[in-house]
């Protein structure tokens, strides 16, 4: 059989009442006397294939019904439109041809542990949860170049061995590179400023690293990163490049991604709310909010609505469970017990939230100006806007030293974070960077650098400085918020976290 033949689901549309062949992978079968009604996915989308018994042969009919999960086959037939089939269509079954059989798959159609997937990972990638959101990542990469290269910036590619600290020095991965020791990269930033002063308008686009021992949510050791960086630009321009970059993304992801939206239960609404011009607040704004009534009022319906979700999800499950006990149909049977599953999970989240809620509510009231915000903080403020919100003018003891000084209030940085609603939290932090060559060496100075480490640095500020800045897009935060995803891990296909390495 010539496989270059065959035709792609996701382009049924176009072959309506004609004969097709379509290969791929047995994702479902349901028997059902003298019928077999196979779901077939083959990497663009799923199609129900309906075999009647007379139609192909006896001993490939029996066969087929035996088939293990992830058996791969090759399946011609007449496409017609069936609404009530997964994808609107479905295929009448002349002929088939097993291609290689699959036996005992070990992920099957009932829920598991993520420990388990995880160090199933290489089978996970076909479960439709992960097929869902790697197609709403790879609409967001496409997104993020599209941008950049049409607004005629410049894609440079910095290195990911580095002789010096972009970020926190507590946060490199040390490497023995021919017995010298050099760093994983965390940032581009610092090559790509080198890069702008030549090219003006640039961008670097790849993975960073991050040694941070943390095991929350929205971490990663290594993850994808884009980088702009404008030559003749301040804070005001870079907000306004920023709310339009994460604008674009959102409106092609609900463009080409809404059917996956959908069935990984995105919040739709939400998005279609991501246009310009996104909340503005400064970091003392924001610390005056935390601190005041109105967080302690937020914090307290908080709680009551997280009590109001507990109690809905322990009734479904009660019902579910019940259900169990009685007499239903197998298929039944496994869907139920999948959806045990996820809502024990649910109700687990939900019981955390309730727990951490006044201890949030505590810090958020003790928070003092002059700290960074953290991760509680963050959730608290994204999670009383509807869409994205900046905060910017962070204290300069809590930021990197090239970050420019604010020169009307010289406790503050030119800085921003970008916090996502619904309590997703920072998706892109950026700044002005200091343009001016004995102020950025003071600086260096006071946060214990080298400036002799940075002389290649320091050099754009002795030949031709001009104001400049820019900000990093971590992907797969971005991808968590947009598909409403629980924990960044999903949205990468071989995740690095602090505590684990599975494959």
């Amino acid at each position: 059989m010539n496989y270059a033949d065959r035709v792609l689901i996701a382009d049924l549309k176009r072959h309506v009442e004609k004969e097709v062949m379509l290969a791929g992978w047995l994702y479902r079968n349901r028997p059902s006397g003298k019928v077999q009604f196979l779901t077939l996915r083959d990497g663009s989308g799923l199609c129900q294939c309906v075999i009647e018994k007379g139609k192909i042969d006896d001993d490939l009919f029996d066969k087929i019904k035996h088939l293990g999960q992830e058996s791969s086959l090759a399946i011609t037939g007449t496409i017609r439109e069936e609404q009530r089939s997964v994808g609107g269509y479905e295929m009448a079954v002349t002929s088939a041809e097993i291609i290689s059989e699959s036996k005992d798959y070990p992920i099957t159609p009932k829920a598991h542990g993520i420990d388990f997937l995880m160090k199933n990972r290489h089978l996970h990638l076909r479960s439709q949860r992960q097929w869902n959101i790697s197609r709403i990542r790879h609409t967001v990469v496409d997104s993020i170049r599209r941008f950049f290269n049409d607004d005629g910036f410049t894609l440079v590619d910095t290195p990911i061995f580095t002789t010096m600290a972009g970020e926190d020095a507590s946060s490199l991965f040390e490497v023995d590179y021919f017995g010298e020791p050099l760093h994983l990269t965390q940032t581009g930033q610092l090559y790509l400023e080198t890069a702008a002063m030549s090219l003006g308008k640039v961008y670097c686009f790849g993975p960073t690293f991050r040694a941070e021992k943390s095991k929350t949510r929205r971490h990663l050791t290594e993850f994808w990163m884009v980088e702009p960086e404008v030559a003749f630009a301040g804070l005001k321009e870079l907000l306004e490049l920023a709310e339009n970059f994460v604008s674009f993304i959102a409106k092609n992801v609900l463009e080409k991604n809404r059917a996956q939206l959908e069935q990984v239960g995105a919040n739709i609404e939400l998005l279609e709310k991501i246009k310009p011009p996104f909340y503005r607040l400064t970091y003392s704004q924001a610390v005056d909010i935390l601190t005041g009534p109105k967080t302690k009022d937020f914090m307290a319906k908080q709680l009551e609505e997280f009590h109001q979700q507990k109690k809905q999800i322990e009734e479904r499950l009660s019902q579910l469970e019940k259900e169990q006990k009685g007499s239903i149909k197998q298929w039944k049977r496994e869907k139920n017990a999948a959806e045990i599953i996820e809502i024990k999970a649910d109700l687990s989240e939900v019981e955390t939230k309730i727990e951490n809620n006044p201890k949030h509510a505590q810090l958020a009231a003790d928070f003092k100006w002059g700290k960074d915000l953290g991760g509680s903080d963050e959730t608290i403020i994204s999670m009383m806007h509807d869409k994205p919100v900046f905060v910017t003018h962070y204290p300069k003891e809590a930021k990197a030293f090239y970050m420019k000084t604010d020169r009307s209030d010289d406790r503050v940085v030119e800085n921003f974070d970008m916090l996502a609603p619904e309590g997703f939290g920072e998706i892109i932090g950026g700044s002005v960077r200091e343009d001016d060559y004995d102020v950025l060496v003071a600086r260096a100075k006071d946060m214990g650098f080298k400036p002799e480490d940075y002389d290649w640095y320091l050099d754009l500020r002795k030949y031709g400085s001009v104001p400049h800045g820019g900000f990093g897009l971590g992907v797969e935060r971005t991808v968590a918020w947009m598909a409403s995803e629980k924990h960044i891990r999903q949205c990468i296909a071989f995740p690095r976290m602090m505590d684990k390495v599975y494959i």
